[in-house]
């Protein structure tokens, strides 16, 4: 069973192998990374590192078994007890529940670890499938997004609001 980890720099090899094999399909439905991105990708994945020490942003791996990373789960923009929620799954991961639990296990760690309350994430129209993860983690729609947000396409906003589990239960 995949694990959900909170990103560190020795990932970096296996972020990157994870968004190469998985750059075509991610495409398909929002907007392609670009080339520069993998040309810088050492620099960028710094970034991310400098904006997670900052609390800015808290970043997540799913990682299988074998180490290699299925999916990507991020919270943006941390402030005020909000974030915004950004991830994607490995192709071949699809379709079994896989986002769908790590978008749970991700509200509960955004509870315990990052004092949030509110989590909303933008998916395209065209995404049905993340809307469908988004539904069955118990965030609703709660108006337009963006294009601008969803990678140039019509899209929506999700929120869900979180509360903090009693004790012992998950």
């Amino acid at each position: 069973m995949p694990e959900l980890k909170q990103l560190q720099a020795g990932h970096a090899p296996a972020v990157l192998a994870f968004e190469l094999a998985n750059r075509a399909y991610f495409a398909a439905s929002v907007s392609d990374r670009g080339d520069e991105f993998f040309e810088r990708y050492a620099e960028r994945y710094d970034a991310l590192l400098a904006e997670q020490e900052a609390g800015v942003c808290a970043f997540y791996l799913l990682v299988a078994e074998d180490g290699s990373v299925v999916g990507r789960f991020n919270l943006y923009d941390l402030e005020d007890g909000t974030a915004e929620l950004g991830y994607r799954v490995a192709q071949h991961v699809t379709g079994r529940g896989v986002a769908t639990a790590a978008v749970r296990e991700l509200c509960r760690l955004a509870v315990a670890r990052h004092g949030l309350h509110t989590l909303r994430a933008a998916t395209a129209t065209v995404n049905v499938a993340s809307q469908k993860v988004l539904t069955k983690a118990g965030f609703v729609p709660v108006g337009p997004a963006d294009p601008a947000s969803v990678g140039g396409k019509p899209g929506t906003w999700y929120q869900r609001e979180l509360a903090a589990e009693p004790v012992g239960e998950q």
